[in-house]
């Protein structure tokens, strides 16, 4: 039995937290995606777009959508998603295969076209995904129960507050700490669960391994 009583053990001998240890999709999301780095423009609006749909909602609903959301948003695409209209809205809340949510359709929508304003921010290059991370911590949290983990953070209320000076929306704290905890940017997975540390970008006292990501 472990020794902690919010990590649970597989048939595998691995240890999981609760929610990655209920169903085969989460703990293959959690095994093989959650915390790892995500740097590129496409797969951070892509998270982005799920924690804003996520919202009110449990993530297995959202990740048992997840290919029809990538269908349905022409696989998450800045350039593509900010050309919708109209008819693409009402085509979306037809669509039984994502969450038919009028507002966070057009947030999705209206949040690429601030993706395309942001691109140059910080020189050539720079794009959403190089914002989003240069709101990394000195420090990852280093949780051993599921109530030690943060669900906002000082660089998540920034980031938000950041985000939506330029336009984005369903960008609260809350969500923008999801989001740095899906892409790696910050590593909550418990200590002693099998995925600590996984990234390879935080050191074990829970500080900057350095380098670029």
């Amino acid at each position: 039995m472990s020794a902690q009583p919010d990590l649970v053990y597989g048939e595998d001998g691995l240890a999981r937290p609760a929610w990655a240890s209920v169903h085969a999709d989460l703990r293959e999301y959690y095994d093989t995606e959650w915390g790892m780095p995500v740097t590129e423009e496409t797969g951070v609006f892509e998270r982005l777009a799920l924690e804003g749909f996520q919202s009110g909602l449990s993530w297995a609903t959202i990740l048992r959508r997840r290919e029809g959301f990538r269908r349905a948003f022409a696989g998450f695409a800045v350039d593509a998603v900010a050309g919708f209209d109209d008819g693409d809205v009402q085509r979306l809340l037809d669509d039984r295969g994502i969450i038919r949510h009028r507002g966070k359709i057009e947030a999705t929508i209206s949040n690429a076209r601030a993706a395309q304003h942001l691109r140059g921010w910080d020189g050539p290059g720079s794009d959403l995904a190089s914002f989003v991370w240069s709101h990394r911590p000195e420090r990852t949290p280093m949780p051993r129960t599921v109530a030690d983990v943060p669900t906002t953070s000082p660089e998540s209320r920034a980031l938000a507050a950041a985000l939506k000076a330029r336009g984005f929306r369903f960008v609260g704290p809350t969500t923008m700490f999801a989001l740095m905890e899906a892409i790696g940017i910050v590593d909550t997975h418990l200590v002693g669960s099998h995925r600590r540390g996984c990234s390879g970008l935080w050191t074990a006292d829970g500080t900057w391994a350095g380098g670029a990501v």
